[in-house]
């Protein structure tokens, strides 16, 4: 096991194009950090310049305290899991689980012991005579962990290894992957667009953005408290609403006033964010998680309504897309605005059906509101 620091890390292209710049990151030793981000973020980038197969253009990589910068990939003891597998389709199971040690030149005995060891921990041992061929999408994926496990390496770098798989051996293997980790205790850095699987799975969430590291911590911390609105448009599902709102004075407090919308903010979030004195009279960006929304019973009490444009029926709940004027500003990571009407979006209890075309009134969970400066998109 070992910590994997990097100090003020960037990868240039002889073009120009900069896939990863000043990133500053410790993954402490035996911990599972995921990195999450949009496709050409960088994530990938920063996980083979780990492994040696990405040169670094600028900074330093220690891993287990060494510097790393002029290491080769055999000599920095680091095993990558691949989206792709990566297996010999010539060679059995076992082969494949022992590849890594074999071509390191340890002796048969030794190899047979780790790969029976490995086999058993993955539940594989009934098909160690088998080909990659003759396994399902799930056990060619415990195929290629087993290949970086057999190797006691310091860490496991693992490259959106469950992307290729449908998606209910995703949540399974997303779960058998956590507890291999937890068991082993090695430092494991694990590369994903999918947010879900960042929040379930690592023990901190790095989220990049063009190259950068835009915020750090454990997966609720991400959730509860993100640093700006790219962040709180990526973390979560369904995604974060936006709202350009101007913030007013009200009863020695602050409300959020828009087109259709007026929100008390409540007195221990104004206390907790001593900024917001200085924005009123001014506009910020008010972010809402669709599940702080609520079916509002009183029309006169409710903070806002719309009518619904179509809703997403998941069963227990409802997501329902409103209309509810050009107040909205929908600039999470994929605006969704159809034919160019802004949309909001409700994640409602589904004892009530919701049909398209009504018009539905809602409350806020004004303590679950967000805010942002509009022109930085900084939280405030």
């Amino acid at each position: 096991m070992a910590s994997i620091v990097f100090e003020r890390v960037g990868k240039r292209y002889p073009d120009g194009f900069a896939a990863v710049r000043d990133l500053n990151l410790e993954i402490a030793d035996g911990e599972f950090l995921v990195l999450v981000g949009p496709s050409g973020c960088g994530k990938s980038t920063a996980l083979r310049m780990i492994a040696g197969l990405e040169e670094m253009t600028e900074g330093r990589l220690y891993i287990d305290g060494v510097l790393a910068n002029g290491l080769s990939p055999r000599d920095r003891d680091v095993a990558m899991v691949f989206q792709s597998y990566a297996l010999y389709p010539h060679m059995t199971v076992a082969e494949n689980i022992g590849f890594g040690l074999a071509s390191r030149g340890a002796r048969k005995a030794e190899i047979a012991v780790r790969v029976r060891e490995t086999a058993r921990l993955l539940e594989l041992e009934e098909h160690l005579h088998r080909k990659p061929a003759q396994l399902s999408g799930g056990q060619r994926q415990r195929v290629a962990m087993g290949r970086a496990i057999a190797r006691r390496p310091k860490a496991f770098l693992m490259d959106e290894p469950l992307s290729n798989l449908d998606a209910r051996l995703r949540g399974h293997m997303r779960s058998e992957i956590a507890g291999l980790q937890e068991m082993t205790g090695v430092t494991t850095i694990y590369v994903t667009h999918d947010q879900i699987e960042a929040m379930t799975m690592g023990d901190r969430v790095a989220v990049m953005r063009s190259g950068e590291l835009q915020q750090l911590g454990p997966p609720r911390v991400l959730y509860d408290r993100p640093g700006n609105v790219f962040v709180a448009g990526f973390i979560g599902a369904p995604t974060m609403n936006f709202l350009r709102v101007d913030i007013v004075a009200e009863n020695g407090g602050a409300a959020a006033v828009a087109e259709g919308l007026r929100l008390t903010l409540p007195a221990e979030l104004v206390a907790a964010k001593p900024k917001l004195a200085s924005y009123l009279g001014r506009k910020v960006m008010l972010g809402l998680r669709p599940e702080a929304l609520s079916r509002a019973g009183d029309e006169a009490a409710a903070a806002l309504a719309g009518r619904v444009a179509f809703v997403e029926d998941f069963g227990a709940t409802q997501l329902a897309h409103l209309d509810i004027g050009a107040s909205l500003s929908d600039v999470a990571v994929e605006p969704d605005e159809i034919a160019g009407r802004p949309r909001l979006r409700a994640l409602i209890d589904a004892t009530t059906p919701v049909r398209s075309g009504e018009r539905l009134r809602l409350n806020i969970d004004a303590a679950r509101v967000h805010l942002f400066d509009p022109e930085s998109e900084y939280a405030l």
